[in-house]
This record gives structure tokens, sequence and C-alpha cells, in this order.
């Protein structure tokens, strides 16, 4: 096989319902860094990625904040309504420059955390696969199957499931074609990893920290800049 080339799509489109705040979770602060320039400035460190698409609403004021900018390989470009809208738009931007064995790292923008060994990690161990996979931690918690009224039914064997995280990484000429066939069926895919189940094929598994937290309410924030302390003294980032 010839050599590949990566790419990363960081969709930052969404409204941020749950985390309660008018200014999008990514131009808030930890420490002294915005979550979007922890997270892009983390995704710079791999020098693999060529180019490092966000798609997201590149009129917001916020952006003119974000140093992470500057660098080259980031590119605002137009989202969508949904997120899997706003990575197909990132796939459908790298069209006449990505070839279909290409490597796409789809990245949450608010998961500031991850680290560049993890993301190395998950470059080296799918290095040759044909499909893809994504980071992914076991679940410690005891999982309970719940009704609609909140009455437990089954207490699941929590072995047989992981927590999926981001990055997600797929060949791109595969991610492509299952997004747009969800998208043709009117199906919502939960993340990349679903659509590539959708049509049939399956991702592996790379074991991820469990300090790769997603920025979800406001006091994420808080726990973020707790692990990134923790990280910097492990050296770790």
């Amino acid at each position: 096989m010839s050599a590949v080339s990566y790419w990363a799509i960081v969709p930052a489109a969404g409204s941020g319902q749950r985390f309660g705040a008018e200014l999008a979770k990514q131009f808030h602060s930890i420490g002294d860094k915005l979550v979007a320039d922890h997270t892009l400035g983390r995704l710079l460190t791999i020098s693999k990625l060529q180019k490092i698409l966000v798609p997201c609403n590149p009129g917001a004021e916020s952006w003119a904040q974000v140093s992470a900018l500057k660098d080259q390989r980031v590119e605002l470009l137009a989202g969508g309504a949904e997120r899997f809208h706003s990575v197909l738009n990132g796939l459908r931007a790298l069209a006449n420059i990505a070839g279909s064995d290409d490597w796409v790292l789809v990245h949450d923008m608010a998961r500031p955390c991850v680290t560049s060994a993890d993301i190395n990690k998950l470059i080296e161990q799918l290095d040759g696969h044909a499909v893809g996979g994504i980071l992914a931690t076991p679940i410690s918690d005891t999982l309970k199957k719940v009704t609609a009224d909140n009455t437990i039914t089954e207490t699941l064997d929590r072995s047989d499931y992981r927590g999926a995280q981001t990055p997600q990484m797929f060949r791109y000429g595969l991610l492509v074609r299952a997004l747009e066939t969800m998208l043709e069926k009117q199906q919502v895919p939960t993340d990349e990893a679903s659509a590539i189940e959708y049509i049939g094929e399956q991702a592996m598994i790379v074991e991820g920290r469990r300090d790769n937290i997603k920025i979800t309410h406001r006091e994420d924030l808080v726990i973020a800049q707790a692990i990134m302390g923790y990280q910097e003294s492990e050296q770790c980032v």
C-alpha cells in the first residue's frame, strides 16, 4: 500500500445546550487557555496531521481569540445542523486532496484532555487496518438497564461494553460512504463508529486513558483543569 495521509476533523458547530451558557463551551477557559486552544493544541503536536478542519460557525467573534488558528494547518469551515453534517462538510472539503485509503481522525472539540500519546497509540495500532477504530475505555460502573420510568429491569455484564471516546479514526472513503448512506436513509449516527457499523463494517477498539473526558457540564471545566495539572506532572500531554 502506498503512503497514506492523515487528516483531522474537529466538529464545533453544536449549541451545547447541556452546558448551560450563552457562550459555546469551546470559548470558555481552562486555566489560561480556551478549551478550543487546548484541544487544537494537542492535535497540532501530531506531526502526521496535514490539516485540521473545524466545521463551526466561522463568523463567531470568539474565534479571533483562538491562537491555534495561527497555525496554517488549522482551517475553519461552515458546520451543519447535526454533528454528522459537520463531519460530512469536513470530509467534502477534503474531496480533492484526500485519497480513499487516507486516514481521517474525528475528534470532539470538547475533549481537551486527550494526550498526544493516546492519539499516537491510535494511529500506530490501526496501521494497516482496513477499516479503522476508536479510543475507548472499559466500563468501571455497574450497568443497569431501565424502563422509561427508571425501573431497573436487568444488570448488564460490563465486560461486554466499552465507553467510546474520540479521536475516532477511519479510512476516508469508507467514512464518506458510511455517513452519506445514513444521510440518504435519514438515519442519525451517534458517532462515526456507529455509521461504520451501519454499513456492515467492524471497527477496532484501542484502549485510551480514562481522563480523556468530554466537557458537557460547566463543572467539567474544573475537572479538566485538575486532569491537566496531573497530566503535566506526568509529562504525558
